[in-house]
C-alpha cells in the first residue's frame, strides 16, 4: 500500500477523556474548535496561517477569553480535522487509501489552497493521490470503497470519485500480457506445484482478472465504474458479463424479507448493466435473473428486458431453468405465463432473421441467420419445450388451454421423434384423469403417431390413458414399419385406414365436441385386442424371418404375408363398423397398471398388461 508522510515535528496532540483533544504546548490555547462532540484547543496562527475558512471563522466570533468555533459538517469529522490541524502545526502525519479521501475532503472544506500558502494540504494530497495511489489498483479500490464514509457531494465536486473510476476502469482495458501489478491482490505468484515453497513463478493473468475486487464496490459505484469500461470499447462484452455474473453471485446471494428493497435496486442496476451483444451473458443466469426480479417484485420493464433476452438466446436453457415458481396467489405451481411470453420472443427472432434475409439485408449477424443455425435451434427448443411440459404437467390446476398453448407454439419446429412429447402427454394425462374424451382426443392430436419410436408405439399400445383411435394409428404405423423394416410392401387398404395414415388431424376434435364424439368411426375392445395380437404375431414372425435368412426365407415370407392380411381384414372389419360400439372403454380408463418411464421399461410381443409413462 501507498503511504505518503507530512512533517517533521513529533506528533504533540493529546486527549483528555474522549471528547477532549489538546496539543502539549507551552502557549495556552487561544481556540477551541467544536467539531461534533469532540473540543479540540488550539492556537489561531497555525491553523489561520493555512486555512481560511478558519480565519473567516474566527473573524465573526466576538472577542473574549478564548475564542470558540463550531464546525458540524466537516467531511470525516473529528478524525479528519485532526489530520489537517497536525498539518498546520507541522506535525508528523501519515496518509493512505484510508484516510486520504477524508483529509482532502476536510482541506477543500477548510479552504487549505495555495491562495492561502504555498505548499499547502490540497496541492500535497493531490500530488500524492495522482502520483501514487490512483496508478495502484489496489489502492485505487480502496479509496473508492472509502468515499461512502466522507460526504459524496464533497467528492464529487472536487472530482475524486471520477478520477478514481477512471484510473480503475483504465488499468482493467490494458493489454493482460502488460499487467505486472497484484491482481486480486496478492495472486499473482503462487507456489511451485512440485513441492519446493521457495519457488514462485508467474501465474498467467486471465482477460477477467479485476473481476473479483470490483465486487466489492457498492452498486452504485460498481455502475459508474461498468459505465467507464464499457464506453471505452475494450473490453469484450463476454468480460463485462462475467463481470456482471461474479458481482450479482456475491451481491444477491439470496433474498430475505429484510432487504427485499435493497436487493430489488440491485437486480434493476444489474439487468441495465448487461451488454446487449447476444451470449455476452449465459441464458441460465438471465433465468435465474427473471426468477430473482419475480422474487423481489421488480417492474415489468425489468421483467420484459429479461424476458426478451432470454428469448433470444433460448436454445441455451434447460428444464429447470425454466421451472419459475408462481408468485402466492396463482392457483398453478409454476409461471407458465411468462415461459409463454420467452417462447414468443425466440419466434420472433427468427420470424425477424428471416425477414431481414428476405429483404436482402446482408448485415444480419451470424448467429441471427436463418439456415442450419436457426433450423438447430429450433430443434433444441423444440426438445426443450418438451422436457418442461412434462414437468408442468404434474400440476393438477394447470388448464389443459395452457398445456395445448405452450406445445402449440412449437408444432412447425423440427422434431424427428415426439417420445418427449408423447410423454409429457401421458404425464397429463397421468395426473388429470378426469378430463372429458374430448379433450383427451384434443391434446393427443398434439402429437404425430408416425414420429413415435418403436419402443414408444409399444408402450402407446399398452397405454389405457390414450383414447382407442390413437391406439388403432399407432398399432398401423408400428405394423407398417415392421414390414418396411423386412422389405415387404404395404399392400392396398381400405379407405378409412387410407384416410387416417394421411394424417387426419385431431385438431377438429377441438371445435366440434357435439357431434365428433358419436361420429367418429371406433374399434371395439374386443376387436382392437384381436389386432393387437395379429401385431404381436406379425412381428415374431418378422423376428424368425431374421433368424432363419439363410435356410427357411421362403416360408417365412410366406407367413409374414399371410399375417399382413390378416391384419387388413381386421382393419377393415373395425372401420366398416360405424361408431355403433363406441369407445374401448378400457382404452380412455384414467387408470394404469404400471408407471415405468420410456426409457425404463421392457417391451415384450405379449401385450396382456398395459403401462403408462411417469
Amino acid at each position: 500500500m501507498k503511504f505518503m508522510k507530512l512533517g517533521s515535528k513529533p506528533d504533540t496532540f493529546q486527549s483528555d477523556g474522549k471528547n477532549i483533544r489538546y496539543v502539549a504546548s507551552e502557549l495556552a490555547s487561544d481556540i477551541v474548535v467544536n467539531i461534533g462532540d469532540v473540543k479540540f484547543y488550539l492556537h489561531k496562527f497555525p491553523l489561520m496561517s493555512k486555512s481560511a475558512c478558519l480565519q473567516k471563522l474566527v473573524a465573526s466570533t466576538s472577542e473574549g477569553n478564548g475564542d470558540e468555533v463550531y464546525i458540524h459538517d466537516i467531511p470525516g469529522g473529528p478524525s479528519a480535522f485532526e489530520i489537517c490541524a497536525k498539518f498546520c502545526y507541522s506535525m508528523t502525519v501519515t496518509l493512505n487509501a484510508y484516510n486520504v479521501i477524508a483529509a482532502r475532503c476536510a482541506a477543500e472544506y477548510l479552504e487549505m489552497h495555495e491562495t492561502v500558502e504555498k505548499g499547502n494540504l490540497i496541492y500535497k494530497v493531490d500530488v500524492f493521490l495522482h502520483s501514487s495511489i490512483f496508478r495502484s489498483w489496489k489502492d485505487s479500490i480502496i479509496l473508492l470503497q472509502t468515499t461512502k464514509s466522507s460526504r459524496l457531494h464533497m467528492c464529487e465536486e472536487v472530482k475524486l470519485i471520477s478520477y478514481c473510476i477512471d484510473a480503475i476502469a483504465s488499468k482493467t482495458c490494458i493489454d493482460v500480457r502488460k499487467v505486472d501489478w497484484s491482481y486480486t491482490y496478492n495472486r499473482t505468484k503462487i507456489p511451485e506445484e512440485n513441492g519446493n515453497s521457495n519457488g514462485i513463478r508467474s501465474r498467467v493473468v486471465p482477460n477477467d482478472w479485476w473481476v473479483d475486487d470490483l465486487s466489492e464496490l457498492e452498486i452504485d459505484l460498481y455502475k459508474r465504474v461498468i459505465v467507464n469500461i464499457k464506453n471505452k470499447g475494450i473490453v469484450s462484452p463476454e468480460v463485462i458479463g462475467e463481470a456482471i455474473q461474479a458481482y450479482a453471485s456475491r451481491r444477491l446471494p439470496g433474498f430475505s424479507k429484510g432487504d427485499v428493497s435493497r436487493s430489488r435496486s440491485i437486480l434493476d442496476t444489474i439487468v441495465r448493466l448487461l451488454p446487449a451483444e447476444k451470449g455476452s451473458v449465459s441464458c441460465s443466469f438471465l433465468l435465474r435473473l427473471l426468477k430473482a426480479s419475480v422474487s423481489v417484485d421488480s417492474g415489468e420493464m425489468v421483467k420484459a428486458e429479461l424476458v426478451k433476452r432470454i428469448g433470444q438466446q433460448l436454445e441455451e436453457a434447460s428444464v429447470d431453468d425454466l421451472l419459475i415458481r408462481a408468485i402466492d396467489g396463482e392457483a398453478t405451481m409454476y409461471d407458465v405465463h411468462v415461459v409463454h411470453k420467452i417462447l414468443e420472443g425466440f419466434v420472433l427472432r427468427d420470424e425477424d432473421s428471416k425477414t431481414e434475409l428476405e429483404d436482402g439485408n446482408d448485415e444480419i449477424p451470424e448467429v441471427r441467420k436463418p439456415g442450419l443455425d436457426s433450423e438447430a435451434s429450433k430443434l433444441m427448443v423444440a426438445k426443450l419445450v418438451d422436457g418442461y411440459l412434462t414437468e408442468i404437467a404434474k400440476d393438477p390446476n394447470l388448464p389443459l388451454s395452457t398445456f395445448v398453448g405452450l406445445a402449440e407454439m412449437v408444432t412447425n419446429f423440427p422434431r424427428p421423434r415426439h417420445d418427449s412429447l408423447y410423454r409429457a402427454i401421458d404425464m397429463y394425462l397421468k395426473e388429470h384423469p378426469g378430463i372429458s374424451k374430448s379433450d383427451r382426443k384434443r391434446i393427443c392430436g398434439l402429437m404425430d403417431c408416425k414420429k413415435l419410436s418403436v419402443n414408444a408405439c409399444t408402450h402407446a399400445v399398452q397405454n389405457e390413458r390414450l383414447p382407442s383411435r390413437v391406439v388403432v394409428q399407432v398399432l398401423f404405423f408400428e405394423q407398417v414399419r415392421a414390414n418396411a423394416s423386412s422389405g415387404c410392401s404395404t399392400p392396398d387398404l381400405p379407405k378409412a385406414i387410407r384416410d387416417l395414415t394421411a394424417g387426419v388431424s385431431y385438431e377438429s376434435s377441438r371445435s366440434a365436441t357435439t357431434n365428433t364424439e358419436d361420429s367418429e368411426v371406433t374399434a371395439s375392445a374386443e376387436e382392437l385386442r384381436a389386432l393387437k395380437e395379429e401385431l404381436a404375431a406379425l412381428k415374431l414372425q418378422n423376428g424368425g424371418l431374421i433368424d432363419k435368412v439363410n435356410g427357411d426365407t421362403k416360408r417365412a415370407a410366406t407367413s409374414r404375408m399371410k399375417g399382413l392380411l390378416s391384419s387388413k381384414r381386421i382393419f377393415s372389419r373395425i372401420w366398416s363398423s360405424k361408431g355403433g360400439q363406441g369407445e374401448n372403454s378400457g382404452s380412455d380408463s384414467s387408470e394404469s397398471l404400471g408407471s415405468a418411464s420410456l426409457e425404463e421399461a421392457k417391451y415384450t410381443p405379449s401385450r396382456k398388461g398395459r403401462h403408462s409413462v411417469s
